[in-house]
């Protein structure tokens, strides 16, 4: 009987328009289609500073800097098999859910949210996407 062996390669796409951070994590891994992008908060994409701003707007601006980081690995919003989101408070709850279903739509990629466990930003979101 032969013996294959595969090897997965780890890629680490760094897209022309998204900032890098002096913190010690990649915006983006992806492996085989499968594109595991890092917490993403509202922050400039060109300068990395975060813009604190309503809800609704670092909401939006949180979802922008997923979306250029998938369509820098081939992929997009409607690609995205899970959602991980935090929410500093719980105030935003119902407001997170009404912008959530703005950019998410039937049916919904897996999800959790964490409420109540930010310090600096309103909310923050990671996801794993396929590519393609």
């Amino acid at each position: 009987m032969a013996t294959t062996t595969t090897t997965t390669t780890i890629e680490y796409p760094v897209p022309p328009d998204v900032s890098t951070t002096q913190l010690p994590f990649s915006p983006a891994t992806k492996v085989g289609n499968l594109i595991f992008v890092s917490g993403q908060v509202s922050s400039d994409p060109r300068t990395g500073e975060i813009i604190h701003d309503s809800f609704e707007n670092q909401f939006r601006r949180t979802v922008e800097n997923v979306r250029s980081i998938l369509h820098a690995c081939g992929s997009d919003l409607d690609k995205i098999a899970q959602v991980k989101s935090y929410v500093k408070n719980p105030e935003h709850w119902e407001e997170y859910n009404k912008l959530y279903r703005e950019y998410f739509s039937a049916p919904y990629p897996a999800r959790t949210t964490l409420v109540s466990c930010l310090p600096k930003v309103l909310i923050e979101m990671d996801v794993i996407a396929v590519a393609g």
